[in-house]
This record gives C-alpha cells, structure tokens and sequence, in this order.
C-alpha cells in the first residue's frame, strides 16, 4: 500500500511540515504498517542541502539507540537455545568482568544490563575502543562511583549495554556485527541496514548528517560517527521500510517463531515494565513503555541520537501498528512526529500526549533542597535554580521554566518532560534523572 491508503495523509504532512521548519531539519522519512502491510511512506526534504537530492523512504539514516533493541532480541535468541538466562550474572559469560575500585561486580546480572539498572552511572564515551575486551578493562579501571546496588536506580549507561555484545560473541564464538546481520538483517530481509560504514559507502540513496550549530540555526554537515564498540547500542544504519519489516518482529504473531529467532512470549518480556521513568512510562529490556496511553493502548518504542541522527521506533502491539522515523539531524524532539503519526494511525488528535503530571505546590524550603548543579562523566550538566521564587533548569546552555508536581518532581513547561530528583540521607537531593540519564550533584 502507498500513502494514500492512510486516511490522514495531508493532516499528518502538514504536521511534518512545520515541525521541520521550526527545527531546521533537512530531511525526515516516515513509514507505518498495519499487521504487516505498508499504509504509509514518504519522505520529506532533503537528504543533503547542497545537491537537494530528496528523502525518500528507502533513504538510509543512522538509527542510533534503537540498535539497542536489535541487541537485546539476540540475547532473547540466545536464552530461547538455553545458551544463557537473563538472570544469569555478568561474570558466568564474561570472567573478566570487574567494576573500578574493586567494587562488588557478582550481581550484576544480563537482565541489568538490558534495563540499564546496573548502578554504573553514565561515563566518558571512549569511541577509539574497537574491542570488547578493552571495554571490559576501562570499567574495570574508570574511576566512578555506583549509583546503588544493580535493580535499585535506572540510568541508560552506553559502556554497560555494550557488554551484552561481549556476551553474545563469548556463547556464540561470533563476531557481534556478523552474528546480528546472519541473525536479523538477512533473515528479515533489511538489504539496506548495515552496522558498516564501508558498505554504508558503497550504497545510494544514503542521508548526510548535519549537526545543529550552537547559538545559530544553521546546522553543519558531519562525518558518520566510528562509534568503536559502541556499535552494540548505536551502530545500525537503516531506512524506515527496512525497519518495518524488524518491528513485525513483536506485533504479528508468530513471525519470529516461523524466522527461528525467539518465541512470543520472550519478545513480549522486553517490553514488560522494570523500572519507572515517570509515573505513566516505564523502561524495559531495551524498550521503553507507556502500558496504558489511551483506552488501554500500549505504546512500546525507543529513540535514539547521534551527531546527524534523531530517530524514533515503536509499535502499539494491540493494533499491530509499527511506526518508524528517522532523520539526518541531531538535538531535534523527533519523537514529537512518531507520536503524531501514532496518533493519526489511531484515529486519535494528531497533538495528543500522555496524561501530564499533575500540579502541586511546594514550600521554599522544598524547593531550596533541589537547587544545585547536577553533571555525569558522560558530560551532562543540569544547573536548577530559583527565578523569583520559581524553579528554573539550564541545560546545554539554555534555559528552561519548571512547575512542581511534587516535592521530588519539577516538570518542564515546554515539553512537560518531568525531573525526577533522589534523596538519600542528605538534606539535599543527590540525584536527579534528566530523560533516561541520572545526574548527580557535583561538589
């Protein structure tokens, strides 16, 4: 089916429309399918400024984080061939497995590193690591502190995740990047995905990554980024009709059985909750959830960034909806269009969000508690302050008006993306959970 079969087609453009004209992006694909069939495709702009060649939705994008999901169905396959358990500890695959400063490492189990609940806080990207195993020496000689005890905070933690690629090459002697492409990209037909940026070369009709400029609108053309081991979390390079047929995967039934590669109820688990992100969305095994959107709707979905990539992927399993969009330029709220063209796919108003949080006063003295400077190695930074009274955040150099939903939950005006924040003992906050990342108070 082409777009026209999709009810809500001019509605949704001009939707896409002027979302890229206020985010300055150059070029975005979009494509949903119904129980398998294509209802929607297009692309918009273009996939580099200076030659004007167009978007079309064979285009092919980085699709950063949501490769984390591609990594945690492998696992998934692996535990359906009872070579592992999700509950199995770190260590039992990958002896070598240490934390810095001789820190307790033994419960550390797979399913923590699915969930990002490891209590290893976000640490300093060192994308010139091209082996594993060099990985495993850098956590084990970083120098951080734990966040708690594995299962007690999540925080996404990039240099952990990477380890379940660790894992897959001990079980199964494999390179990673071989053993995913035999596993997935071949068996569901995705010719035009590839964790290779030397076959990335090769291909055409392949975007150009901008990246914005800081202080201006205009945005910068940049190098497809090496990514090292990271590739485990970030390094699929796809289109969105490739990315519908992986999202059949989890909503037709059966599909994954027939392609040998896990069965239902274990592609289910991964998007079961684990950890609360607000009080309405929870994370899983690679997958965030929003269990009841509307009318009992689930929404399953991950986003992803990278310099020149903003992405979004997701599915509503009981409508066997899958929605994929990418785009060719970072920093963008890309999300904004995948829920919009959720919402169209539904029948529902295409601005339609989660229920919003609710208000609540908080005294001076609450307030005060939360003030403060919060960073992580990774290199964010949260500056909270009082403005006349009322909370303010800094971030990335620009500031953010707040509300109190809580005495532990402020919530941008903006977005209505809430800022949880964590106490110990101290009469001040120690953390706080920026999107998917803890931050802590820095002294």
């Amino acid at each position: 089916m082409t777009r026209t079969a999709f009810a809500r087609a001019r509605e949704f453009e001009g939707f896409v429309e002027s979302f890229m004209e206020r985010e300055k992006v150059p070029g975005i694909a979009v494509a949903i399918s119904r129980d398998g069939d294509v209802i929607y495709q297009k692309g918009f702009g273009v996939r580099d400024l200076e030659t004007k060649e167009p978007v079309t939705p064979e285009t092919i994008f980085g699709v950063a984080s949501v490769t984390k999901s591609f990594t945690a169905v492998a696992i998934m396959h692996l535990a359906a061939e009872g070579k592992l358990s999700l509950e199995d500890p770190v260590a039992r695959h990958i002896p070598t497995f240490r934390l810095s400063n001789g820190k307790d490492a033994s419960h550390v189990q797979i399913r923590h590193l699915l969930s990002h609940t490891t209590g290893v806080p976000p640490l300093v990207r060192r994308e010139e690591l091209t082996k594993l195993g060099d990985h495993l020496d850098y956590l084990a000689t970083a120098s951080y502190d734990l966040l708690g005890e594995p299962g007690d905070y999540i925080s996404y933690c990039n240099d952990t995740f990477l380890l379940l690629g660790a894992i897959i090459e001990s079980v199964t002697g494999r390179l990673y990047r071989r053993y995913m492409t035999d596993l997935l990209l071949e068996p569901l037909g995705m010719h035009r995905s590839t964790y290779s940026l030397e076959e990335l070369a090769r291909m055409q009709n392949v975007s150009v990554p901008y990246v914005k400029q800081a202080g201006s609108s205009d945005v910068k053309r940049a190098e497809w980024p090496t990514l090292g081991n990271y590739e485990v979390g970030g390094g699929i390079r796809s289109n969105v009709l490739d990315l519908l047929k992986y999202g059949a995967l989890y909503v037709n039934d059966g599909l994954a059985e027939e392609k040998g590669i896990a069965s239902e109820s274990l592609l289910q688990g991964m998007w079961q909750p684990v950890h609360p992100l607000t009080r309405k969305a929870w994370y899983g095994y690679a997958l965030k959830v929003t269990p009841d959107y509307a009318d009992g709707i689930t929404l399953v979905e991950h986003g992803g960034g990278q310099p020149g990539v903003s992405s979004n992927f997701g599915f509503v399993p009981q409508k066997g909806i899958v929605v994929t969009v990418l785009s060719n330029l970072d920093q963008v709220p890309i999300r904004d269009v995948w829920l919009a063209a959720v919402n169209a796919a539904l029948g529902l108003p295409l601005d339609q969000k989660e229920e919003r949080e609710p208000d609540c006063d908080a005294t001076p003295e609450e307030l005060e508690k939360l003030v403060g400077t919060y960073r992580s190695a990774e290199g964010g930074q949260l500056n909270l302050f009082l403005r006349e009274g009322k909370p303010v955040a800094e971030v990335a150099g620009a500031e953010f008006d707040l509300r109190t939903s809580s005495c532990e939950t402020l919530v941008f005006l903006e977005t209505e993306m809430p800022l949880r924040f964590f106490f110990k003992s101290e009469e001040k906050a120690w953390a706080v959970l920026l999107g998917l990342r803890m931050l802590t108070r820095a002294e």
